[in-house]
């Protein structure tokens, strides 16, 4: 997807071999177009499965997912990271690392929002290890329902995420492959 392309390189920040800042346009500020594009990608990609809920985690993909959702007039259902004191006691929980924050969560969907019948697509904004991504795997999984595939804004193919979930024979479809940040330059696949 031409478009975020331009706007990782107008705005991407490389931290490291393996980190790239893109807080400009995913994770701290929302950029509406950009958003609803994506959004409009990933239902056009999906628009024939017969989806019937997106999926994603708190917080950073939920604006992306929203998207998708609206576009394919579906309710949009995300992971919590963490309890509150009127989170339901009947949950699908998952413990997950998390790549960029060097902490392990416990992600958490009400039992009441994923059934067995449901086909459901699951959108984020980044895939690295995949660690969130295989844990709302299983919550899928041991909801009974069906997991058409990934949505993924932004894939850094140079690690194994999304190229191992799709060893496991689940779609994977993402905007941009980022396949290196060595030397602080960003290359797209």
């Amino acid at each position: 997807m031409e478009l975020l392309k331009q706007k990782i390189r107008e705005v991407g920040v490389v931290l490291s071999d393996e980190v790239v800042k893109l807080d400009a346009i995913l994770n701290h500020v929302v950029d509406p177009v950009l958003t609803t594009t994506m959004g409009r990608e990933f239902a056009r990609l999906y628009r024939d499965e017969n989806v019937t809920k997106i999926l994603t985690i708190e917080s950073s993909g939920i604006p992306i997912a929203f998207a998708a959702a609206q576009e394919l007039n579906v309710p949009l259902v995300f992971a919590r990271r963490k309890k509150s004191l009127n989170t339901e006691t009947e949950t699908y929980c998952e413990r997950v690392p998390s790549f960029t924050k060097g902490i392990v969560t416990d992600i958490m969907v009400s039992k009441e929002f994923l059934h067995e019948k449901d086909r459901v697509v699951l959108i984020d904004d980044f895939i690295a290890n995949g660690d969130a991504a295989r844990g709302l795997i299983r919550i899928i999984q041991r909801s009974g329902a069906t997991l058409l595939g990934l949505g993924i804004a932004v894939e850094k193919s140079f690690q194994a995420g999304g190229r191992t979930i799709r060893e496991s024979g689940v779609r994977v479809e993402s905007l941009v492959k980022i396949v290196s940040l060595a030397g602080g330059e960003i290359r797209f696949e």
